[in-house]
Order: C-alpha cells, then structure tokens, then sequence
C-alpha cells in the first residue's frame, strides 16, 4: 500500500491528475505495475501540456493527437504509443464522469494500427542448455536454477514469481498459489524437477542468503530482501549469454515457452489459458499461430513433395 501511494505521488502536479491516480489505485484496486504505468504515460502528458501553457483537462482533440505525434518522433513503437492512449482515454473519461471537462476530447481518436508479433519462443534443446549455466556449488547458483525452472515449468508473469510467498507453493500436490493481474488468484501445477530445484533452494540456499533476516518472500536477493524484477532480468540475460542464445532472454520468453512446448505436446488451448492467467482466450489464441508456423516448417523441411 505504501509503494502505491508513493507511485501516486510520483512526478505528477496536476491535482486532476493526482485524483485520477487516487481513485485508480482506491477505487479501481489496480496493481502497483499498473500504476506505475498510468504514472509513466500521464507524467509525459503533463510534461506536454505544460509546455503549452495548459493544464491536462484544458487539452483539446488536437492537442492530444500532436502529443502522440511526439511519441512516435521519439521512436516509441505502437504498441507503447497505443498504451498512452488508453491510460489518457482512462483518465478523460474519470475527469468527465467527475464534471471536470464537459467533452472527452480523446474519445473518437483512433488507435494505432499495428501487426500483431508472434512471440519468440526457446527451443527445448536451448531451455537445457540455459538451465545447464547456474553454478549449483552456490547459494545464488542454487537459486537462479530454482527460478528458472519454477518459471519454466508454471508459465509465470516474472512479477507473480517474484511476488510468491513460502506458503504460495504445496510440494506434497505439486501445485503453486499465485495472485496475477487484477489480484485474481489461480493455482498452477508445478513439475517434479522444478519442485526439485526449490527444495534444493530451501534446503541449502535461501538460509545461507537470508542470514539472521526472516521474509516472508519465497526467493530472495543476496541481502536477504525481496528479489527485483530488474535484478533477475539481468541475471537471465546473463544466463542466456553464456548459453550461446543468440536473441536476448528475458522472463516473458520463458512464458511463451512454456505455453508453446504445452501446445506443441498436444495440451487444449483452454487448459493453456487457465495457466497462463488469461481472462481472454484470444490472448492464448496466438501461442496456435507458433504451432502452426512450426508445423509448416517440419512439413517443407521433410515432406518428399512439400
């Protein structure tokens, strides 16, 4: 609660702006991550509105179409152009609703076009030789291979596995408890060598790096506190650099892995969705798209007539 309350403070003067963010974070409930984001995207607004001597809610159509304009003259893709778009959609709709404005001047602005990327995925064969780099005669070693097998084996968001607790994960059911986007709890199975790899953490690891400390977070850092998400992206870019992987890894790529390798090995997209956290099936949908362009490849590489 504390960190939300600072992120709602962060940068940000305009105190329409700051209602925003308050009922956001109030009303709404979102997640710190979500937060930080609407602090981010109305934090360069500001910035702009400023510059022409206006505050936010004073902002018309046109302004608001110039300041898009600005992002993509900075080189932010699509997507990132499109996601400030719908954190100001978010917040003109609030000002109006609170009588603030009298017209939404970013309610028939369009959004950006963009192709939707399929996710890059690793290979199985690169999987072990990723989990083949943590020095296991080590504390940190010990716990970097926990981690990447726990985010390998469950699919993950790197914040949900950050965030587990010591009660979140039943070795006897092989099963973990996480809270994902919009705090809504799922369970999600656990495979026997990931488990494997959390008890040797338990057991011979998380003691040494804790310390005299006590937390209640299932993985911690060196000091003993909670992990960073910046400190293990570093760690696994740096694992995959001494893999030989030529594309640079991060958590999320551990994420499609593991939804694409299910899919690949028969799993029903349904049960996929469930795991990964998905309200909507059409975000799970794309995973197919993987499957389908792999199996076109296998077909021209083999196939006699292809």
């Amino acid at each position: 609660m504390a960190e939300t309350k600072k992120l709602a403070r962060k940068g940000l003067q305009d105190p329409q702006l700051r209602a925003f963010l308050s009922y956001m974070r109030v009303e709404k409930g979102v997640s710190v991550n979500t937060l930080s984001a609407y602090t981010g995207d109305l934090g360069k607004f500001e910035a702009f509105a400023a510059k022409r001597q206006q505050r936010a809610c004073g902002m018309l159509r046109s302004d608001i179409v110039d300041f898009l304009s600005t992002l993509y003259k900075k080189r932010l893709d699509s997507r990132s152009v499109a996601r400030n778009l719908v954190s100001l959609r978010s917040f003109f709709r609030f000002a109006l609703a609170e009588g603030f404005i009298k017209e939404d001047p970013a309610q028939s602005i369009e959004s950006p076009k963009f192709r939707q990327s399929l996710p890059s995925f690793l290979s199985v064969e690169e999987i072990d030789r990723l989990l083949a780099q943590p020095d296991l005669s080590t504390p940190l070693g010990l716990r970097d291979k926990a981690l990447i097998e726990l985010l390998y084996s469950s699919g993950l968001r790197v914040s949900e596995l950050l965030g587990l607790r010591m009660g979140d994960i039943h070795m006897e059911v092989g099963c973990l408890r996480c809270i994902g986007k919009g705090d809504k709890e799922r369970q999600v199975p656990v495979g026997r060598v990931a488990l494997a790899a959390v008890q040797a953490y338990l057991r011979d690891a998380r003691p040494a790096l804790l310390g005299n400390k006590v937390s209640p977070c299932l993985f911690v850092n060196r000091r003993g506190g909670q992990m960073s998400r910046v400190g293990f992206w570093q760690r696994l870019a740096a694992y995959g650099r001494m893999a030989g992987l030529r594309a640079k890894l991060s958590p999320h790529k551990l994420r499609h892995s593991f939804a694409t390798h299910l899919l690949e090995g028969g799993a029903d997209l349904r049960s996929v969705q469930m795991m990964l956290g998905h309200s909507d099936i059409s975000t799970t949908q794309i995973y197919t798209h993987v499957v389908q362009d792999r199996l076109k490849q296998i077909y021209k590489q083999h196939h006699p007539r292809a």
